[in-house]
């Protein structure tokens, strides 16, 4: 293993015995709910992904490397902690050398998982483009880490604060597949339709891990989305969101809030406006799709195996 992971003994196992695993982000406890919500959802994520037959990898930053696989007791440390950053692609070396935590973004996850050899990560919406980025020229380091990380990235989309039209377009231009798994259209996180299309739909598992190795077998280092929409029961109404998005964004020119602290700024704003209907669906989303990021990772883990049978 790479002398910067700190991976768990059930993750080197499995990965040692080519079983399937699934790597999972940390920003979620750290920044998501307040505890012990956060730990109780992060345990649910987990459970979802070995529900499916695939062992879960929870990543973040603790005592100089990377934790690929978190203990409890390490989830209760993320969960209960004060002040744990945010740590982006950009942040890593810095807070690896500070050997103090770090909660990981979806970004540095995929940097870690493709360390570690782990070929499916899942998160709930990943980061895009976002709005008025023509000023501000503001796009998560997410679009670009996807262009250097061969793994498989099961998401609902991308966050509804995001310009969804021009995420897609980066995405295409970086020669990122996205893949709507039983889907037309690709989803914004807690609303089931962003009102653009995903540029490819598949609805067997089989031949979408067939289409997952054809990508890379060509050579490319370049990973895929796989997207995949909340649940109708769970999911909130696009109208609804968008409007609450609209108030938020004016709350934070009003403040001034710009760069990394939007998202969240955002997100909180949203949550308010939809009395905390929107954290219900962001939990739900998590499970739903780590639930189908443990199918993608078994099915993928198989064919490999068929290969060198």
């Amino acid at each position: 293993m790479h002398p910067l992971l700190r991976v768990s003994e059930e993750v080197r196992a499995a990965l040692a015995d080519g079983r399937p695993v699934v790597a999972l982000e940390s920003t979620v406890i750290a920044h998501g709910l307040p505890y012990p919500g956060n730990v109780e959802t992060a345990t649910a994520i987990e459970k979802a992904v070995r529900d499916a037959g695939a062992v879960p990898a929870t990543i973040g930053l603790a005592d100089g490397r990377f934790t690929v696989g978190m203990s409890e007791s390490d989830l209760e440390r993320f969960g209960t902690a004060q002040g744990i950053p945010k740590v982006s692609s950009r942040d890593i070396g810095v807070v690896l050398a500070g050997g103090g935590l770090g909660a990981t973004t979806v970004a540095s996850s995929l940097v870690a998982a493709s360390l570690a050899g782990i070929r499916v990560f899942s998160t709930a919406g990943v980061g895009g483009v976002h709005r008025g980025a023509g000023e501000t020229f503001d796009v998560s380091a997410d679009l670009v880490q996807f262009t250097r990380s061969p793994v498989a990235v099961v998401c609902a989309g991308a966050k509804s604060i995001l310009d969804l039209g021009l995420t897609l377009e980066y995405l295409e231009t970086q020669c990122v597949p996205v893949i709507g798994y039983r889907c037309d259209d690709f989803p914004a996180f807690y609303c089931r339709s962003s009102g653009h299309r995903n540029p490819q739909r598949i609805d067997e598992l089989p031949l979408l891990v067939r289409a997952l190795r054809a990508h890379w077998a060509t050579g490319t280092e370049v990973g895929a989305l796989v997207t995949h929409p909340i649940a109708e029961a769970d999911a909130l109404d696009s109208g609804y969101v968008e409007g609450a998005i609209t108030d938020a964004l004016a709350q934070a020119d009003a403040q001034g809030v710009t760069g990394p602290a939007i998202t969240p700024f955002l997100m909180k704003a949203v949550s308010a406006a939809t009395a905390g209907a929107s954290a219900a669906a962001n939990r739900a989303v998590l499970i739903s799709t780590a639930a189908l990021a443990g199918e993608v990772a078994v099915a993928l883990t198989a064919a490999g195996q068929e290969e060198t049978s």
